[in-house]
């Protein structure tokens, strides 16, 4: 794998600062926020310097019970050969739920929902897997998530699920040291136990981020500073394996760029200290020569030819024994070189049509106790449903004031009202930007705003790009006016 070095995400807002940071050897832009055919500016000066861009997709869904998006696979393949990046990633999750597999409704997250760690979803991501590997130019490497919840009757644990499909794949594995902390905290998840079990050769980069803990919960919000839990994970795997590249995460809330620098920092400072353990452990010091004292000299090999039945391994390769018991645990034998061999493949024996059917049936059900208001799949914890349920819908209403955000500005204080009450009735089913106009369509329908000038504003706004086409050739400057008479009047 090439290495990286030091990473921070790439956003438009911190674009100027990133450029003139020193010590960062690679950036990560979210592929869906960039045009192939119009990249910024910033990156294409990053790329003239030699800097690394590595497209971070977000809403292919590959734990999703689908086959993966051909238009979606395609963009991403799109972004990476624009970027002449050397490999690209996404996440093990699903974002959608519902359509021809269920005989329901589309529904969509807008939000990286967890996979169910079972025999069905391993089945059904290792081919969605393969599929988005046949179809992307370079390697692919997917990353672990962060989750309120936990899926009931789970047959693995994180480190055993992602052992798994990294053996039978092939697929890089992009490591989210955060999530493995959310995790510890929302699910009570050991993350030493998650990075013994992992298969660590198949590492192409780690992640590190912030978040915040509220009423027992920890949002992995990439808005606060990282932790000291956080450091003390990625030390952990540094000191296990040498990570060929660490990035900073942050995505809302950014501070000056001299925090950002020492946080980097606070991360390099990390990851020398799980290198230091490593030495140390690779290199122990002497022990002492013991005096000789009377009596016989003690037998120097005191058991050559241990019980193969008792003893089988007295110090048997942590890697090896790691491979042996998530073999076992999952019924493969190991290999020679100590990792599982390859599973069979379930398209072999019948396809994945079955597994793909059972998934997309607990998946729709759980995503619409989420965004629909129907009762919590059972097996779930329903506190945490409404704590997810609250979550989705305030990322919906901070999401569409981005995309829309002359929404905000024509609504004031009464934009999020509004959405939220909106999204308690309406779930997603298309992207935010089609979010943001059935929120408008539906706040016209129902007579609201009462202010008639705002609302005809409103109207306007809607039907400029409600249409095949804007109804005019500058609509964003007319609203944008319109929006500012708005203001003026109040």
């Amino acid at each position: 794998m090439e290495r990286l070095g030091t990473g921070i995400g790439w956003r438009p807002e911190i674009a100027d600062a990133v450029e003139e940071m020193p010590g960062v050897d690679w950036v990560e832009a979210v592929a869906e926020n960039v045009c192939p055919t119009h990249l910024p500016e910033s990156l294409l000066r990053l790329r003239r310097r030699g800097v690394t861009v590595v497209p971070h997709g977000v809403s292919l869904g590959l734990g999703g019970a689908d086959r993966p998006d051909e238009g979606r696979l395609t963009a991403l393949a799109e972004r990476a050969q624009a970027l002449g990046s050397p490999l690209v990633t996404e996440h093990i999750a699903f974002v959608r739920a519902g359509g021809v597999l269920t005989a329901s409704p589309r529904l969509e997250a807008g939000h990286l929902l967890p996979v169910p760690r079972t025999r069905d979803a391993l089945d059904v991501l290792c081919e969605n897997v393969r599929i988005a590997q046949e179809a992307l130019p370079v390697p692919l490497a997917v990353e672990n998530i962060a989750a309120l919840l936990a899926w009931p009757d789970e047959e693995l644990t994180e480190g055993q699920f992602l052992y798994e499909l990294a053996d039978r794949t092939g697929v890089r594995l992009l490591i989210d040291v955060a999530n493995l902390h959310t995790n510890h905290v929302n699910r009570g998840e050991d993350p030493a136990r998650a990075l013994a079990e992992l298969p660590l050769e198949a590492l192409a980069y780690v992640h590190v981020a912030g978040g915040l803990e509220r009423d027992g919960v920890w949002h992995d919000s990439h808005a606060h500073p990282v932790p000291r839990p956080v450091l003390d994970i990625l030390t952990d795997l540094a000191s296990r394996v040498a990570p060929p590249g660490v990035l900073l995460e942050r995505d809302e809330n950014f501070p000056e760029p001299a925090e950002l620098e020492r946080e980097l920092a606070a991360i390099g400072t990390a990851v020398e200290s799980g290198r230091t353990t490593a030495r140390r452990a690779a290199d122990p010091a002497p022990a002492p020569t013991p005096t000789p004292g009377p009596g016989p000299a003690p037998d120097p090999d005191p058991d050559p030819d241990p019980d193969p039945i008792l003893d089988p391994d007295p110090d048997p390769d942590p890697a090896t024994a790691t491979a042996t018991a998530t073999a076992t645990a999952t019924g493969q034998a190991p290999d020679a070189g100590g990792r599982g061999a390859p599973g069979p493949d379930p398209r072999a024996a019948g396809g994945t049509g079955p597994a793909r059917q059972r998934l997309a049936l607990a998946q729709t059900s759980l995503l619409s106790a989420l965004v629909a208001g129907t009762p919590a799949p059972e097996g779930f914890d329903r506190v945490r449903i409404g704590v997810q349920a609250r979550s989705l819908a305030a990322k919906r209403a901070d999401v569409v004031a981005k995309v829309a955000p002359e929404l905000p500005v024509l609504l004031g204080e009464g934009y999020r009202t509004a959405f939220l009450a909106y999204a308690q009735r309406h779930p997603m089913t298309g992207g935010y930007r089609q979010d943001a106009l059935d929120f408008t369509e539906s706040l016209l329908l129902a007579g609201g705003p009462r202010n008639l000038g705002i609302r005809r504003e409103l109207r306007e706004w809607w039907l400029d790009r409600s249409g095949p086409a804007p109804r005019s050739r500058r609509p964003a400057v007319r609203v944008a006016r319109a929006a500012q008479r708005v203001l003026l009047r109040r």
